[in-house]
Protein backbone atom coordinates (compact mmCIF):
# COMPACT_ATOMS: atom_id res chain seq x y z
CA UNK A 1 0.00 0.00 0.00
CA UNK A 2 1.19 3.69 -0.54
CA UNK A 3 1.88 5.68 2.01
CA UNK A 4 -1.11 6.85 3.23
CA UNK A 5 -0.50 10.04 4.54
CA UNK A 6 -0.14 11.36 0.56
CA UNK A 7 -3.21 12.86 -0.57
CA UNK A 8 -4.25 13.43 -3.80
CA UNK A 9 -6.46 16.12 -5.51
CA UNK A 10 -9.26 15.87 -7.99
CA UNK A 11 -10.51 19.01 -9.53
CA UNK A 12 -14.11 19.47 -10.91
CA UNK A 13 -14.80 22.70 -12.97
CA UNK A 14 -16.98 23.96 -15.17
CA UNK A 15 -20.82 25.45 -15.08
CA UNK A 16 -22.40 21.90 -14.23
CA UNK A 17 -19.89 21.15 -11.69
CA UNK A 18 -22.28 21.14 -8.82
CA UNK A 19 -25.22 19.20 -10.93
CA UNK A 20 -23.11 16.42 -11.62
CA UNK A 21 -21.30 15.87 -8.49
CA UNK A 22 -24.88 16.53 -6.80
CA UNK A 23 -25.78 12.92 -8.85
CA UNK A 24 -22.68 11.44 -8.30
CA UNK A 25 -21.65 11.59 -4.39
CA UNK A 26 -23.60 11.25 -0.87
CA UNK A 27 -22.98 14.87 0.11
CA UNK A 28 -25.61 17.56 -0.97
CA UNK A 29 -23.23 19.70 -3.50
CA UNK A 30 -25.65 22.41 -3.11
CA UNK A 31 -24.95 23.05 -0.07
CA UNK A 32 -21.12 23.10 0.04
CA UNK A 33 -19.82 25.80 2.05
CA UNK A 34 -17.86 28.99 0.54
CA UNK A 35 -14.82 27.58 3.49
CA UNK A 36 -13.96 24.83 4.99
CA UNK A 37 -14.15 21.09 3.86
CA UNK A 38 -16.48 18.70 4.19
CA UNK A 39 -17.23 14.23 3.92
CA UNK A 40 -18.72 12.53 1.18
CA UNK A 41 -18.64 9.57 -0.30
CA UNK A 42 -18.34 8.13 -3.77
CA UNK A 43 -20.11 4.31 -4.22
CA UNK A 44 -21.00 2.26 -6.92
CA UNK A 45 -24.48 1.08 -7.36
CA UNK A 46 -24.49 -1.33 -4.58
CA UNK A 47 -24.10 1.14 -1.87
CA UNK A 48 -20.43 0.03 -1.29
CA UNK A 49 -17.77 3.28 -1.02
CA UNK A 50 -15.36 3.71 -3.78
CA UNK A 51 -13.51 6.50 -2.15
CA UNK A 52 -14.21 8.66 1.01
CA UNK A 53 -13.58 12.14 -0.04
CA UNK A 54 -12.89 15.78 1.48
CA UNK A 55 -14.92 18.18 -0.72
CA UNK A 56 -13.31 22.47 -1.01
CA UNK A 57 -15.05 24.52 -2.81
CA UNK A 58 -11.83 26.29 -4.97
CA UNK A 59 -11.75 30.23 -5.74
CA UNK A 60 -13.14 29.20 -10.05
CA UNK A 61 -16.26 27.95 -8.51
CA UNK A 62 -14.44 24.21 -8.98
CA UNK A 63 -14.65 21.89 -6.30
CA UNK A 64 -11.64 20.25 -4.86
CA UNK A 65 -12.01 16.31 -3.67
CA UNK A 66 -9.00 15.37 -1.45
CA UNK A 67 -8.44 11.38 -0.90
CA UNK A 68 -5.24 9.07 -1.07
CA UNK A 69 -3.18 9.67 -3.88
CA UNK A 70 -3.23 5.79 -4.77
CA UNK A 71 -6.54 6.10 -5.85
CA UNK A 72 -7.31 9.98 -7.74
CA UNK A 73 -6.40 8.83 -11.01
CA UNK A 74 -8.63 6.14 -11.16
CA UNK A 75 -11.70 7.99 -9.46
CA UNK A 76 -10.71 10.56 -11.80
CA UNK A 77 -11.26 8.45 -14.93
CA UNK A 78 -14.03 6.25 -12.70
CA UNK A 79 -15.84 9.90 -12.53
CA UNK A 80 -15.03 11.14 -16.11
CA UNK A 81 -17.30 8.29 -17.73
CA UNK A 82 -19.92 9.69 -16.58
CA UNK A 83 -19.85 12.87 -17.57
CA UNK A 84 -21.96 12.70 -20.98
CA UNK A 85 -22.94 16.05 -21.97
CA UNK A 86 -22.23 17.77 -18.97
CA UNK A 87 -20.17 20.85 -19.17
CA UNK A 88 -17.43 19.73 -16.42
CA UNK A 89 -13.85 19.23 -16.73
CA UNK A 90 -12.15 16.33 -14.03
CA UNK A 91 -8.70 16.45 -13.93
CA UNK A 92 -5.95 14.92 -11.70
CA UNK A 93 -4.24 17.97 -9.96
CA UNK A 94 -2.81 16.43 -7.35
CA UNK A 95 1.01 17.51 -8.15
CA UNK A 96 -0.89 21.39 -8.05
CA UNK A 97 -1.45 21.32 -4.78
CA UNK A 98 -0.56 20.98 -0.93
CA UNK A 99 -3.29 19.87 1.72
CA UNK A 100 -2.76 22.01 4.81
CA UNK A 101 -3.38 20.05 8.74
CA UNK A 102 -6.83 20.97 8.71
CA UNK A 103 -7.13 19.68 4.88
CA UNK A 104 -6.78 23.44 2.83
CA UNK A 105 -5.30 23.64 -0.11
CA UNK A 106 -2.46 26.04 -1.26
CA UNK A 107 -1.36 26.10 -4.80
CA UNK A 108 2.17 25.08 -3.99
CA UNK A 109 3.07 27.46 -6.52
CA UNK A 110 2.39 30.14 -3.68
CA UNK A 111 4.26 28.17 -1.29
CA UNK A 112 7.46 29.81 0.28
CA UNK A 113 10.01 27.38 -1.06
CA UNK A 114 12.97 27.24 1.67
CA UNK A 115 12.22 24.34 3.92
CA UNK A 116 8.34 23.81 2.57
CA UNK A 117 8.84 20.31 1.04
CA UNK A 118 10.83 18.93 3.97
CA UNK A 119 7.85 20.06 6.32
CA UNK A 120 5.42 18.46 4.22
CA UNK A 121 5.54 14.55 5.41
CA UNK A 122 5.61 15.19 8.82
CA UNK A 123 2.65 17.32 8.31
CA UNK A 124 0.94 14.81 6.63
CA UNK A 125 2.11 12.16 9.16
CA UNK A 126 0.67 13.91 11.46
CA UNK A 127 -2.87 14.20 9.77
CA UNK A 128 -3.15 11.24 9.12
CA UNK A 129 -2.71 10.28 13.08
CA UNK A 130 -5.25 12.68 13.79
CA UNK A 131 -7.97 11.40 11.52
CA UNK A 132 -7.59 8.19 12.54
CA UNK A 133 -7.53 9.25 16.98
CA UNK A 134 -11.20 11.24 15.34
CA UNK A 135 -12.28 7.94 13.69
CA UNK A 136 -12.55 9.66 10.39
CA UNK A 137 -12.57 6.73 8.12
CA UNK A 138 -10.51 6.85 4.69
CA UNK A 139 -10.63 4.11 2.14
CA UNK A 140 -7.50 3.23 -0.23
CA UNK A 141 -7.10 1.04 -3.16
CA UNK A 142 -6.93 -2.26 -1.17
CA UNK A 143 -10.44 -1.22 0.31
CA UNK A 144 -12.31 0.11 -2.31
CA UNK A 145 -15.74 -1.12 -2.72
CA UNK A 146 -15.28 -3.47 0.23
CA UNK A 147 -17.58 -1.67 2.84
CA UNK A 148 -21.25 -0.34 2.44
CA UNK A 149 -21.42 3.56 3.72
CA UNK A 150 -22.72 3.52 6.83
CA UNK A 151 -19.60 0.83 8.11
CA UNK A 152 -17.84 3.73 7.85
CA UNK A 153 -19.93 5.92 9.95
CA UNK A 154 -20.24 8.20 7.27
CA UNK A 155 -24.17 8.90 7.80
CA UNK A 156 -23.12 9.73 11.65
CA UNK A 157 -20.25 11.75 10.30
CA UNK A 158 -22.62 13.97 8.18
CA UNK A 159 -21.13 12.50 5.30
CA UNK A 160 -25.03 11.49 3.39
CA UNK A 161 -27.76 13.81 2.78
CA UNK A 162 -30.70 11.81 3.19
CA UNK A 163 -32.65 14.90 1.74
CA UNK A 164 -30.95 14.80 -1.39
CA UNK A 165 -32.21 13.78 -4.75
CA UNK A 166 -30.50 10.57 -6.47
CA UNK A 167 -26.81 9.51 -6.92
CA UNK A 168 -25.28 5.99 -6.86
CA UNK A 169 -25.78 3.75 -4.51
CA UNK A 170 -28.43 6.16 -2.95
CA UNK A 171 -31.22 3.00 -2.68
CA UNK A 172 -28.98 0.99 -0.99
CA UNK A 173 -27.87 3.85 1.72
CA UNK A 174 -31.28 4.85 2.10
CA UNK A 175 -32.71 1.33 3.06
CA UNK A 176 -29.90 0.76 5.39
CA UNK A 177 -30.95 4.22 7.18
CA UNK A 178 -34.50 3.42 7.26
CA UNK A 179 -35.45 -0.21 7.32
CA UNK A 180 -32.61 -1.84 8.96
CA UNK A 181 -29.80 -1.13 11.81
CA UNK A 182 -26.33 -1.43 10.75
CA UNK A 183 -24.98 -4.97 12.71
CA UNK A 184 -21.31 -4.03 12.11
CA UNK A 185 -20.14 0.18 12.14
CA UNK A 186 -16.37 0.81 12.58
CA UNK A 187 -14.90 1.42 15.96
CA UNK A 188 -11.64 2.44 17.03
CA UNK A 189 -8.88 -0.02 18.90
CA UNK A 190 -5.55 0.75 20.19
CA UNK A 191 -2.37 -1.18 21.14
CA UNK A 192 0.51 -0.59 23.67
CA UNK A 193 2.66 -2.22 21.08
CA UNK A 194 3.02 -1.96 17.09
CA UNK A 195 1.27 -4.51 14.94
CA UNK A 196 1.64 -5.56 11.87
CA UNK A 197 -2.07 -4.64 10.03
CA UNK A 198 -2.76 -2.81 6.83
CA UNK A 199 -6.11 -1.60 5.27
CA UNK A 200 -8.44 -4.65 4.40
CA UNK A 201 -6.92 -7.38 6.94
CA UNK A 202 -8.84 -9.66 8.57
CA UNK A 203 -7.99 -10.34 12.77
CA UNK A 204 -10.06 -11.76 15.45
CA UNK A 205 -9.81 -8.90 18.61
CA UNK A 206 -9.09 -10.58 22.24
CA UNK A 207 -12.79 -10.72 22.70
CA UNK A 208 -13.31 -12.93 19.33
CA UNK A 209 -15.17 -10.86 17.47
CA UNK A 210 -13.98 -10.59 13.85
CA UNK A 211 -12.70 -7.17 12.49
CA UNK A 212 -11.95 -5.86 9.23
CA UNK A 213 -8.98 -3.06 9.23
CA UNK A 214 -10.35 0.61 7.30
CA UNK A 215 -7.04 2.47 8.38
CA UNK A 216 -3.97 1.96 10.81
CA UNK A 217 -1.70 4.24 12.73
CA UNK A 218 1.30 4.09 14.22
CA UNK A 219 1.90 6.02 17.25
CA UNK A 220 4.74 8.42 18.08
CA UNK A 221 5.59 6.70 21.56
CA UNK A 222 5.76 2.64 19.67
CA UNK A 223 2.37 1.77 20.05
CA UNK A 224 -0.31 1.62 17.29
CA UNK A 225 -4.41 2.70 16.66
CA UNK A 226 -6.25 1.40 14.29
CA UNK A 227 -9.95 1.63 12.76
CA UNK A 228 -12.04 -1.87 12.28
CA UNK A 229 -15.49 -2.57 11.17
CA UNK A 230 -16.82 -5.35 13.73
CA UNK A 231 -19.96 -6.33 15.25
CA UNK A 232 -20.73 -4.10 18.86
CA UNK A 233 -20.13 -6.07 22.31
CA UNK A 234 -19.08 -9.83 22.27
CA UNK A 235 -19.81 -13.00 19.73
CA UNK A 236 -22.45 -15.12 21.15
CA UNK A 237 -20.86 -18.33 23.29
CA UNK A 238 -22.25 -20.72 20.43
CA UNK A 239 -20.85 -19.40 17.11
CA UNK A 240 -19.54 -22.37 14.91
CA UNK A 241 -17.30 -22.76 12.29
CA UNK A 242 -16.16 -19.14 12.38
CA UNK A 243 -12.70 -19.21 10.29
CA UNK A 244 -10.19 -17.65 12.98
CA UNK A 245 -7.45 -15.29 11.99
CA UNK A 246 -4.42 -13.69 14.00
CA UNK A 247 -5.54 -12.36 17.35
CA UNK A 248 -4.34 -8.51 17.91
CA UNK A 249 -3.93 -7.84 21.49
CA UNK A 250 -5.77 -4.14 21.21
CA UNK A 251 -8.30 -2.49 23.40
CA UNK A 252 -11.55 -0.86 22.35
CA UNK A 253 -10.78 2.77 22.39
CA UNK A 254 -13.23 5.33 23.44
CA UNK A 255 -15.30 7.11 20.07
CA UNK A 256 -15.45 10.93 19.99
CA UNK A 257 -18.93 10.58 18.71
CA UNK A 258 -21.98 8.35 19.58
CA UNK A 259 -22.99 5.37 17.30
CA UNK A 260 -26.72 4.43 16.31
CA UNK A 261 -28.37 2.00 19.01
Amino acid sequence: MANPSTIGVICVRGPDAVSFLQGQLSQDISKLPVSGVVLSGYHNPQGRVIAVLRLARLDDAGIAAMLPQELASSVAARLGKFVLRAKVKITDETELWNVGLDWSLQARADQVPAGAASMHAPNALFRHRAAVAACQPQVYAATSEMFVSQMLNLDVLGGIAFDKGCYTGQEVIARAHYRGRVKRRMQRFTAVEAVALKPGDECSLPDGRSARVVDVASGDTGGTQFLAVTTFGTPPDDVTDVVRHTTVNAAAAPMPYALPE
